[in-house]
This record gives structure tokens, sequence and C-alpha cells, in this order.
């Protein structure tokens, strides 16, 4: 009589949903560089940043580029020349950026 033929593993098995919870949770990051020479000449030049992780880890990084583009969130500017109008007329104070004069005023 044979023994039936089974596999035991010694190896505790993680299931993808305890995988995909320990990226999001810790987050991974993916770089690399791609160049393409011909005869010590460079034709192409492709890096490539990849982040994975999840909103509240990527808020903790300082990436929230979701909160300003318009097509992801409401309370984005859909023009996107508007934010820096309103910074430069900040930065200017109480004088116009159009009605300013450059020169220094001559004296009488």
């Amino acid at each position: 009589m044979q023994p039936p033929n089974r596999m035991t593993h010694s190896i505790a098995s993680t299931n993808l949903a305890d995988i995909l919870e320990r990226v999001l949770d810790k987050g991974i990051v993916i770089a690399g560089d791609i160049k393409v020479c011909l005869a010590d000449v460079e034709l192409l030049s492709i890096k490539i940043r990849l982040v994975i992780a999840s909103v509240d880890k990527a808020i903790a990084m300082g990436i929230n580029w979701w909160k300003s583009d318009p097509a992801l969130s409401v309370d984005a500017q859909t023009d996107p020349g508007a934010s820096l109008a309103a910074q430069l007329e900040r930065a200017s104070g109480p004088q116009s950026l159009a009605g300013a004069d450059p020169s220094p005023a001559s004296a009488p």
C-alpha cells in the first residue's frame, strides 16, 4: 500500500489581500532609467519613477497632485494660470503688474 502523494509547505501562505495591504501601508517605489544610444549618441532617454501607496501614505510623503487636478477634484481650479496669477498678484503687493512702470522715477 502506497501513501497518498501530498505536498506539504513549510512556509505559511500569504493571500493577495495581505500583500496589497502591506504594500499600500508601507508604500513601494520603483525607479529606472532607460537609455538608447547609437555610436555614443544618446537617441532616447526615459526616466521612470513609480510610487505605489495608499492616499494616506502619499499625503504623509507630501504627494497630493489629485487635489489640484480638475478631473479628480471639484475644489480644483479649471484654469491652471489662475493660481499663478493670484500668486503674482499677492507677491506684487498693492500695485498692479499691468500698470507698474519698470523704470525708476526721475527727480525733477
